[in-house]
């Protein structure tokens, strides 16, 4: 049996974290938030959650040697959480298999994944803008589990206002 490439599941550790926290954006969205348009040139919560389905697609594209991104046309809003869950959900796949990684971890942090935390940070900041924020938490103690990826992330008996 190989060694388990530390490094690797960091980084599923990572996506867990990305899931639990798209989660908490996404949750209790009121309607008019997936279009909701802060200025000239902005891209909507829609847009943007549709980029993060797009980054982990060529997450997984680039552990595989290749360097296929595609922009997506945006789907109807629960419509591209489930396929953004579902990103994750295949970018993790493979990152738990013996497959090899045609790409170094630290590469695929600084690009792709750290893209998407950064996305995260913008859908929570939108919700404050609509007036329906995102409960604050302590995340050190947050139920993150490798693996965990879905939509229904648990909700958090850690959480502030």
């Amino acid at each position: 049996m190989a060694l388990r490439d530390s490094t690797r599941d960091f980084l599923r550790h990572t996506l867990a974290t990305i899931a639990y926290r798209a989660a908490k954006s996404e949750r209790y969205a009121p309607p008019a938030f997936a279009d909701f348009k802060v200025g000239h040139g902005a891209r909507t919560p829609r847009q943007i959650l549709a980029h993060m389905g797009d980054l982990l697609d060529w997450a997984l594209s680039l552990c595989q040697g290749k360097s296929d991104y595609k922009q997506s046309t945006p789907l109807q809003w629960r419509k591209e959480v489930a396929r953004f869950h579902a990103s994750l959900e295949a970018l993790d796949a493979y990152l738990a298999s013996e497959e090899p990684l045609e790409i170094t971890t630290q590469k695929l942090f600084q690009g792709p994944i750290a893209d998407a935390l950064t996305h995260i940070g913008q859908l929570a900041m939108l919700r404050r803008q609509v007036d329906a924020p995102v409960r604050g938490e302590s995340y050190p103690q947050a139920d993150i589990v490798v693996g965990r990826l879905g939509e229904e992330q648990p909700k958090s008996p850690f959480e502030f206002d």
